[in-house]
């Protein structure tokens, strides 16, 4: 799969210009490795049923609900139970490949950071609790956040505002005091719409001339963040 373009390294900041008073971080492809075997999981599912799906495909379901992506994937298959089977296929594949999934550079680091900072941090994703509970017992990360908004937590998914306005609001914060961290398009469009200052640390999908417009900053990983916090 091909990486990430190159960051703009002009857009890395020495320091924020104040605090933010939490921390918003997505999950699958900024705290841990996920999109990359979500990716491997959907094209063993896709070959072992025929259905011809890409990487391409795959970017196009990034940092989106599943409810919406159901409708694309609909397109492709023609047959009633079409999705149903993909989905059930794809889940099994990626059950059997998430002993493997890795943290993302500098996550453990960064929470460090935090609490040295004293700085609360919520998890703000489209992915299910239960696929959230799982992740952080992986790693033993239970109790390194202060909420998690799942699918389900929220009316409209990204890239509607709506996840990280819960998300502040679980925290007793409002947006602008919150300082988001995402790697998809729609999760920096979400983040940017609630009006939290916004950096992206891309994964699968490079930045482009919207992101920057839209983020405080663009970095390789969360290294740079920890940085950022000083």
């Amino acid at each position: 799969m091909a990486e990430p373009d190159g960051v703009d390294v002009q857009m890395r900041p020495a320091s924020l210009s104040a605090l933010p008073s939490a921390v918003i971080f997505d999950m699958d492809g900024l705290l841990f490795d996920s999109e990359r075997l979500s990716h491997n999981a959907m094209m063993a599912a896709s070959e072992e049923l025929g259905c011809g799906f890409t990487t391409e495909d795959f970017i196009t379901l990034v940092g989106r609900p599943w409810s919406a992506n159901r409708v694309l994937l609909q397109e492709r298959i023609s047959s009633p139970d079409g999705v149903e089977m993909f989905e059930a296929a794809w889940d099994r594949h990626l059950l059997g490949m998430r002993p493997a999934l890795a943290l993302k550079p500098g996550v453990m680091d960064l929470l460090a950071q935090l609490d040295t900072l004293g700085l609360p941090r919520a998890i703000c994703t489209s992915s299910s609790r239960s696929d959230v509970d799982f992740n952080l017992k992986l790693h033993s990360l239970d109790g390194r956040f202060q909420a998690i908004v799942a699918a389900g937590d929220y009316l409209h998914g990204k890239p509607a505002p709506d996840p990280f306005l819960r998300a502040a609001e679980v925290l007793g914060l409002k947006p602008e005091e919150c300082l988001a961290l995402e790697d998809s398009h729609n999760g920096v469009r979400s983040a940017a719409a609630a009006g939290m200052c916004t950096v992206m640390i891309p994964d699968l999908l490079p930045a482009t001339d919207e992101m920057r417009r839209l983020c405080r900053c663009i970095v390789p990983d969360l290294h740079d963040v920890r940085r950022m916090l000083g």
